[in-house]
């Protein structure tokens, strides 16, 4: 597919991200009510959702799964990166429209982004990247912030007559995800040594994001609420995998980060 974002055409990209749940069809319905995903296949207790033809979310259900711990090592959130800012604003109106939760909205400099979680607990970003050229660079690291999302302005971007929100468009991509781990440090070193990745910016050992091929962040890792976390405990809700898309990969690998997430890598179509 032509001219996807940034985020999905650097050596190394996110492909897809797996979810354990409870109550599988509830939290398919969401991500395709809220998000706009499609249903692309589903087979036994697992569904699969897209954009397009591009599979972005597996959900696995297991009724007998306990509650994900916000303070354990995990998911912190699946960010879906929309092809434009105007791709933004309509899902921002929509959602303005309908009334639909969100947790948060926030200026990042290099995107603009809109925070919401769904109905296990599992938090989820829906954003657009600012032009790369205008990003700026403080030598190899990007400047991020945390500001207030001017809403007003990124509405402004659309014309009386501009067509409702549908569905995700078809060059919707997982631009990055964001760990909850035990150690930002440990992480930081983890992602650098075991899957080439470059740091871009880091937050005082609390938290860090790294890159490939100089895009702001495709991971992120947080100790926040999860500082000292152990091993993630597999029979819990949450996340169930992150797979990579690697220009350089002949062949399916998997490994699991110091926390037990399991990380795996796909050779890039």
């Amino acid at each position: 597919m032509e001219n996807l974002p940034f985020a999905a055409t650097t050596p190394v990209s996110i492909g897809r991200v797996g979810l354990m749940a409870r109550d599988g069809s509830r939290v398919a319905d969401y991500y395709k009510s809220v998000l706009g995903l499609t249903e692309l296949r589903r087979a036994g207790n697992v569904v699969v959702l897209g954009a397009g033809d591009r599979e972005l979310l597996e959900i696995e259900e297991w009724s007998a799964l306990r509650q994900d711990d916000p303070r354990s090592a995990g998911l912190f959130h699946t960010a879906f990166l929309l092809p434009t800012r105007k791709d933004l604003a309509r899902w921002t109106r929509h959602a303005i429209d309908t009334r639909i939760p969100v947790d948060g909205a926030s200026d990042h400099l290099v995107s603009e982004a809109i925070y919401l979680t769904d109905p296990e607990g599992n938090g989820i970003e829906i954003y657009a990247d600012r032009p790369r050229e205008n990003w700026i660079f403080d030598g190899p690291s990007v400047r991020m912030a945390t500001d207030a999302l001017d809403v007003a302005n990124l509405i402004g971007e659309l014309s009386s007559d501009e067509p409702e929100w549908k569905a995700a468009p078809d060059k919707t991509v997982v631009g990055h995800v964001h760990l909850r781990v035990g150690d930002a440090t440990t992480a930081e070193q983890w992602w650098r040594e075991e899957q080439g990745f470059d740091t871009m910016q880091s937050l005082g050992g609390q938290a860090v994001f790294l890159s490939s091929g100089g895009y702001h962040h495709h991971i992120g890792a947080n100790s926040w609420r999860s500082r000292g976390a152990g091993p993630r405990e597999m029979d819990r809700t949450g996340l169930g995998f992150v797979e990579l898309l690697s220009k350089d990969a002949t062949a399916e690998t998997a490994s699991r980060d110091p926390w037990g997430n399991e990380i795996r890598v796909l050779p890039a179509g």
